[in-house]
This record gives C-alpha cells, structure tokens and sequence, in this order.
C-alpha cells in the first residue's frame, strides 16, 4: 500500500520551514499532500489560488508532492486521498498543547489516521508566516524566511 501523508495549513504564506519539513516528509513517504485549508472563520493576507501558487512554485523540484485546497474536516479530507498520515509540525514546547488536542480530535474521528510530530531544522525553528506578515508589514527583509518566488507574490500583494 502507498504511503500517503497530509501536512495541513494555511500557508499564509509558506515558509522556508515549511519547505524543510515538505522536502524531508517526501524522503518518508510515497507522496506527501500540501493540504491549503480554505477557512472562512479566518482571514488571510493571500488569496487561496496565491498560497496554492506560492506552495506550488515552492516545491516544484520534488516529484512525490502535490498541492491542494480544503474546506472540510481535514479527517475526511485524508480520507478521500487515502492519507494514512497527517503530519504536523512543531516549533516550540508552546505549539504541543494545541496541536496535542487537535491529534486526539483527529484520532476519534477517524481511528485509522495517524499524526506524526516533527520539528523543524534549528535555522527555521523561529520562522512563523505570521512573523513573516509582520515584518514585511514593516518594511523589513523577508529574503531569509521564504523562498524567493513566495516574496515576489507578497511584494505584489502589499504593493496593490
């Protein structure tokens, strides 16, 4: 059986540690999904079809991924790929209560799903997309945090 894994966000906007957990999740398994959540109930710097874009032109080197958008119970949006995994990341001891919770909500909706914990390399640990808003809301260089076709897209963005 293929191994499918899911890592789900908003990827407003995808990082350089997103990238790092992306390309090292694809040594693991046989695809890994870059799964976009599409949530009304939160407001988002970029549009779904600029983060998809963003995501998309980020990991186009890597063969086993693919990008996709979700409005729905990410539980049942694995399903419908036949992901056996969600994988989650974690910068920080404070990032393990919440995402400890969403684990056990996870694993009572659907049983046969498991979510896989993984901490980033040390040189993207700080990294955050909300960091990265804020910097470039302030002028500041965002060249470290995202790749460069992901700075081109918030340029235009706060440009317009």
């Amino acid at each position: 059986m293929k191994k499918i894994a899911i890592y789900p966000g908003s990827f407003d906007p995808i990082t350089n540690g997103h990238i790092d957990l992306i390309k090292r999740a694809s040594k693991l398994f046989d695809e890994v999904i870059i799964a976009i959540t599409q949530n009304a109930n939160k407001s988002s710097f970029l549009s779904i079809e600029q983060r998809v874009s963003a995501a998309e032109s980020s990991i186009s080197s890597l063969g086993n991924t693919k990008v996709l958008s979700f409005n729905s119970l990410l539980v049942d949006f694995a399903s419908e790929h036949n992901a056996q995994i969600i994988i989650r990341g974690l910068r920080a001891v404070s990032d393990f209560e919440y995402e400890f919770q969403l684990s056990g909500m996870n694993k009572r909706l659907n049983p046969e799903i498991e979510t896989l914990f993984m901490t980033p390399s040390e040189e993207f640990a700080n990294i955050s997309s909300s960091l990265v808003r804020e910097i470039l809301s302030l002028g500041g260089d965002i060249s470290l945090f995202v790749p460069n076709q992901v700075k081109e897209i918030l340029l235009d963005t706060v440009q317009k």
